[in-house]
Parts: structure tokens; sequence; C-alpha cells
């Protein structure tokens, strides 16, 4: 990933992460947008650090209460019933649900969750949600109304965030307006709710970059610094709108972004699974798709007549990304990051340590990419169609 895009992306994670419109979402959206492959969920979680941050900058004050509060009440019976001390237990089983399920549903996280037809669709259904919930709901607890079983329902507003498109402060804003909470003691409990699972997703996932992922420890730093700045300045500005406007605006734009996704994908614009058509799979035809990949494979004509013309210099070079064919998998990989990537499917693979081969993103086994283009050729699999070996 250059630095061009870890700007790009850092300032769309600092736009989106608090407004109600998903933020690994448009990571993700705006990527294929690009052309640009699928940043991951380890750059995403982790440059989501930086607008956590922010949350702590802006919310300094509040926190610090609940944190000292919190923990003087753990030896002190008398301040147990102070909000503080209360929010401070809130905020800790609010967020067992999100951690409980971000473990189980990890592979999904990473793969199936990405989808931008699913996108899309959360985008519209999730819209439409936070548009019934925020007119017809009465609003009018505050946050000293808080109990465990509200915190808790808010928690579990919050696990639906681990599917892009839903948006973490979307959900779990509905969640408390349906509980009747006002917008901005909904908000500023989602905000702080979210500290917790978004800062220990970061930490988890800080071991993926650098590896096998797209983005590297450069650019997810130059990120996560983007994301903190524009996300301090997104929050200031939220927290004063929604005190006198609805979430209306907001609802219109997920509607609109979602049907625009779906249409792309529909025309073959945009690739639901790579980061986009142009660079990491063919659009058109079954025929019109291997027609370009013949016409890849075919050797340049030679002015020299030599009795054993030697191999083309670009055999080992995959011809759409200019990566080198790594010769023990059969696939490209990125001479900066290390990462694969299948060139029939367009899909970055991780490869599995026992085998030696790729893994497919869907079935999570292990296949042979060049016993696959032996039997049905190049261009003409999928992540789908492959067959596990092993």
């Amino acid at each position: 990933m250059s630095i061009f895009e870890a700007i790009v992306l850092g300032l769309i994670q600092g736009l989106t992460e608090f407004l109600p419109i998903s933020s690994s979402g448009h990571l993700r959206v705006f990527s294929a947008f690009f052309g640009w492959p699928d940043p991951g969920a380890a750059f995403t979680a982790v440059s989501q650090i930086g607008t956590e941050l922010a949350v702590i900058l802006y919310f300094r004050k509040r926190i610090w209460a609940i944190i000292s509060t919190w923990t003087r009440s753990l030896v002190n019976r008398e301040l147990r019933r102070d909000i503080n001390a209360r929010m401070g237990w809130y905020v800790i089983i609010g967020t067992i649900p999100i951690g409980v399920l971000g473990l189980t549903l990890e592979d999904y996280i990473e793969s199936v969750f990405r989808d931008l037809r699913l996108i899309a669709l959360t985008l519209i259904v999730f819209g439409v949600i936070l548009g019934a919930v925020d007119r017809y709901t009465r609003k009018h607890r505050e946050l000293s109304d808080l109990t465990v079983g509200r915190g808790l329902i808010f928690g579990l507003f919050q696990t639906l965030a681990l599917i892009p498109g839903v948006s973490r402060s979307g959900a779990t804003v509905t969640g408390g307006m349906l509980l009747g909470f006002k917008r901005a003691d909904a908000a500023e409990y989602a905000f702080l709710l979210a500290l917790p699972a978004v800062f220990a997703s970061g930490l988890y996932q800080l071991t993926d970059i650098g590896g096998d992922e797209y983005a590297g420890w450069t650019a997810t730093i130059v990120g996560t610094v983007v994301a903190f700045a524009v996300g301090y300045a997104v929050i200031a500005w939220l927290m004063r709108f929604i005190s006198t406007h609805s979430f209306m605006p907001f609802v219109y734009y997920r509607i609109a972004l979602g049907v625009l996704i779906l249409t792309l994908v529909s025309f073959g614009v945009l690739a639901p699974q790579s980061g986009a058509t142009g660079d990491e799979a063919p659009v058109g035809t079954e025929s019109e798709q291997s027609e370009q990949e013949e016409a890849r494979d075919e050797p340049e004509a030679s002015p020299s007549a030599e009795p054993s013309p030697s191999p083309s210099p670009s055999a080992s070079v995959d011809p759409v990304t200019g990566w080198p064919i790594d010769p023990e998998t059969g696939l490209a990989q990125d001479p900066e990051t290390g990462q694969h990537r299948d060139p029939d499917t367009g899909e970055n693979v991780q490869i599995d340590p026992n085998t030696g081969l790729p893994i497919d993103p869907y079935t999570g086994q292990p296949y042979d990419p060049r016993q696959d283009d032996a039997q049905g050729g190049a261009g003409q699999t999928t992540g789908q169609e492959q067959q596990p070996v092993g």
C-alpha cells in the first residue's frame, strides 16, 4: 500500500467512524472504487485505534471520571452508586458480546463479510431501520437511566458492527433509541462502549500487519494518524449536530450508496470479492475472459529465427499486477509485502504452512492453482470452484 492510499483511507476512516454510515464498509467500497486491493481487516482494525484515540481526547474528562471512580469503588462501597462507577461496569458488560462474537466470526469477518453485495444490502437495510427508529421512538432517557440490562442490550446491538456496512455507531445508537435514550446520550455511550472493543481488536490484529497483508507498517501508521486528526473534528461536529437534528441525512446517504454499489456490481463495473474489476477480476462473458487470458498468454513475436526459442522474459511475471510468479505456489507475489494473489480469481490468499498451498478464502481449504489451470484452463476458475486438496 502506498502512502497516498494510506492517507486517503485514513481520511475515509476518520470521516466515517463516528457517523452512522460504516467506516469499515467505506474502506472496502472506496478501495474498490479507486481500483485498489481490499486494505484488509487488519488495516481497518488498527486504523480504528486512531479514531478511538480521538474519542479519548474528546471525552477525556468523562473517561477519567469513570476510570477513577470505578477503580475507587472497588474498595469504597459508598461510590458504587455513583453514575461514573456504574458506567465502568456497564461498559465492561456491554463489551462482552462483541468480544465473544468477534473471535467466533473472525474468519467470516476477513472473507465472506467483505463481499460488496453484502455491504450494499446492510447499508440499505440498516439505514432504513435507523431512520424508522429515529423517527418513531420516544427519546426521553439520559445516561443516568442506564442499567445492567440496558447496557447489555447496547452491547448486543454493537455486535452487528462486525458486518461491514452496518456501522458500529449506527447500530449501537439505534439500540439506544429503541430503549428510549436521547440521540446525544445514546451516541456518547456508543462511543465509550466502543473503546475496549476497538482497542482490543486493533491490538489483536497488529500481528497481521506487514505479513501477507496488503498494508505494511508504514502505511498503517500513516492511516491511523490521519484517522485520529480527522476523527476528532468529526466527533466534535456530530455531537453538536445530533443535539438539534435527526439522523435522516445519513439514512438517505446509506440508501443511495447501497443502491449505487449494487448497480455497479450488477453491471460488472465492480467485482463483489476483489478490490476492483479493472485490475483484479476480468469483466465480461466467459468467452471474452478466455480470449483476454489467451491474448495475455501468447508470446510476443520475435524477429530472430532461432530453432529453440528461449522462454519469454515475462513468463514468470503476472501480466495484470506485474508481480513475479512464486515458483513454489504458482501465484503472483507482491515483492514488497509478500502478499500472494491468485491471477485467475483476483483474490489475495494466505499460504497454508503445512502444505505450502494457497488457502481458498471461500472454503478455507488449501488448493493447487497449477492443477486447476491444467484441468480447466486459466481464467475459468473462481474461488468457489477450486477443489481443496490435502
